[in-house]
């Protein structure tokens, strides 16, 4: 007996009165037990397609071997609107990882601290960016490595445009979108509060404008160096933050943060104007073509390249408000150190003096003093 037959023998049982819901219900868990594996192939037939647009990546072709390039077959990966329903699901599971990070290492870490309500949330906060911040610093840099961009820098504008890229820059894009997004639901998991919500909110849209902007229009190769780069320099201030919270005393991480800050800045803007303003404006085909991915005219050449300019600016006026912030905190609590010695000090010096008799309280020969007056009258 089929699928079919079996539903059809259920319709009967039920049309027939409630005499027979006994009768019928046994029918089901008889039959149920001698064909499940019919059961469970019919649920995966049916679920298994929309689960793949899940779980795995869409878009792929397969370039045969030639032998003056390689002996295998390579498959390449180009973006669509299917990814919008991968992105998703690695978005619950970022949500997933997130949670485990937070109760099994950060929360132990923060119960033997005993941090502030403040420092318990920046210690969150740097804790779980520090960890996708060396995950994300390792990868991006293997691929680099495999794929020889850092060899050949001409490799960020070369061959434009990039539509066709390898498993693991496809995947690692989808893995940083899916992250950032996950950022929006972490606010309320978090409880963060109002006033933090804005902040939060342009630090998360900034990624997600740039990271999304170098996926669709096929500016990856440039759009990975740059964010190892950002990462980098990212994970060493919260790293050091990390350590400044266990030992206030520890500063060296951060003097190094900001000569890596500095240089980093510099360095996006070098190689963003070596691509757009020299590789990109010398290339052959200056023609928008959304067919073949070609963005390179001069007005979205203009564009990226100020958006990159004005988040960077961005990035060093918070940079130099930052460390503005330290040096009058710094500045500040040196007096307050040296007030409080100097009164430490004179403290010292009157209870010397009055032990010495001075100040009026006891004299230096102690006649006015109560044990020398009993003394007297005996």
């Amino acid at each position: 007996m089929g699928v079919g037959q079996f539903f059809g023998r259920r319709l009967t049982c039920w049309a027939r009165g409630a005499k027979n819901i006994g009768k019928c219900f046994q029918f089901n868990v008889v039959y149920f037990q001698e064909n499940s594996h019919h059961f469970w192939f019919f649920l995966f037939q049916i679920t298994a397609k929309a689960a793949v647009i899940f779980v795995t990546l869409q878009y792929n072709v397969t370039i045969p071997a030639t032998e003056e390039q390689s002996a295998e077959t390579i498959s390449l990966y180009y973006y669509g609107i299917k990814d919008l329903a991968t992105i998703f699901f690695y978005m619950l599971v970022a949500i997933i990882i997130h949670a485990i990070i937070q109760e099994y290492v950060l929360d132990k870490i923060n119960r033997k601290m005993h941090f502030s309500k403040t420092k318990h949330s920046k210690f969150n906060e740097s804790g779980q960016l520090s960890a996708f911040y060396l995950f994300s610093c390792v990868w991006g840099t293997s691929i680099l490595v495999s794929e020889n961009y850092i060899s050949d820098p001409t490799s960020l504008w070369r061959d434009y445009p990039h539509t066709l890229i390898p498993f693991q820059m496809k995947f690692f894009y989808i893995l940083q979108l899916a992250y950032w997004f996950h950022a929006f639901p972490e606010l309320y998991f978090q409880k963060t509060k109002k006033e933090d919500i804005f902040r939060q909110i342009v630090y998360i849209g900034l990624y997600l404008f740039h990271i999304a902007g170098a996926y669709l229009l096929n500016l990856t190769h440039l759009g990975l160096v740059l964010l190892v780069l950002h990462y980098f320099v990212e994970f060493l201030f919260h790293i050091s933050r990390l350590f400044y919270f266990s030992d206030e005393k520890y500063q060296k991480g951060f003097s190094l943060w900001a000569v890596l800050f500095v240089l980093g800045r510099l360095l996006t803007l070098i190689l963003s104007v070596l691509t757009f303003g020299f590789g990109l404006a010398r290339a052959e085909d200056q023609q928008l073509n959304f067919s073949t991915g070609n963005f390179n005219i001069l007005a979205v050449r203009i564009s990226v390249l100020a958006s990159i300019c004005m988040t960077q600016a961005f990035m060093m006026w918070k940079f130099i408000n930052f460390q503005l912030r330290r040096w009058r905190e710094h500045s500040s609590s040196q007096p307050q150190s040296v007030k409080k010695k100097f009164v430490s000090a004179k403290g010292k010096t009157s209870r010397k003096e009055r032990e010495n008799g001075i100040n009026g309280t006891v004299t230096s020969n102690g006649a006015d003093s109560p044990r020398s007056r009993k003394d007297k009258s005996s």
